[in-house]
């Protein structure tokens, strides 16, 4: 797993809409229609991270839901970041 540079990290943001990096992360808010929506969203999420063996930094306030990525490992982004941000909007955008 290398860490990605910054060159690197916005050109990946380039094919994820709506993603951007900041302070070491990149992240996204979502807003849902109301918070059951929201933590259903969530579920499904969650088990894809399992899947990956990867895991986001999340906060969710009723229908928001903020989630940032990175790897601590490597303490920065890596193209784990970038599958799991993608895995994640396919889950968004078939809910």
């Amino acid at each position: 797993m290398e860490k990605l540079s910054a060159a690197q990290i916005e050109e990946f943001l380039k094919n994820l809409n709506g993603w951007a990096y900041d302070d070491g992360m990149i992240w996204k808010s979502f807003k849902f229609q109301d918070f059951k929506d929201t933590f259903s969203v969530m579920t499904r999420i969650a088990f894809e991270c399992e899947k990956q063996n990867h895991h986001p930094n999340w906060e969710n306030v009723y229908n928001n839901l903020t989630i940032k990525l990175n790897t601590h490992d490597v303490g920065g982004i890596t193209l784990n970041d970038f599958n799991l941000a993608k895995s994640i909007e396919k889950i968004v955008n078939n809910k």
